[in-house]
């Protein structure tokens, strides 16, 4: 199955970093995008506003210069994540960052 989600926007909130107990790194923050796109051959405004994280080692260079106001093109695949006050979100586990 394909599960792959590329998106571009501006970072909204500060990036946090935090670890896992098994110390992996970890980068979170929250991506805005507005667009117009084309439906039904008509144009429509389009808003979205995604959590992002960015996992491990190798992939915490990606997010060093990273600030509010930073326009990016972020790619990965999206998951569900039930926060501890139960409410659920849909998240994008971002691979591949690109300040555009």
């Amino acid at each position: 199955m394909t599960n792959r989600l590329e998106l571009s926007g501006t970072i909204a909130k500060h990036p946090k970093r935090s670890q896992s107990p098994a110390g992996v790194p970890h980068c979170h923050f929250v991506l805005e995008h507005r667009s117009s796109q084309a439906e039904a051959g008509l144009p429509r405004q389009v808003y979205c506003y995604i959590n992002v994280v960015v996992s491990g080692k190798g992939q915490q260079i990606l997010t060093q210069d990273l600030a509010v106001g930073s326009n990016i093109k972020a790619g990965g695949f999206i998951s569900w994540q039930t926060g501890r006050n139960g409410i659920g979100k849909l998240v994008l586990h971002a691979d591949h960052i690109e300040k555009i």
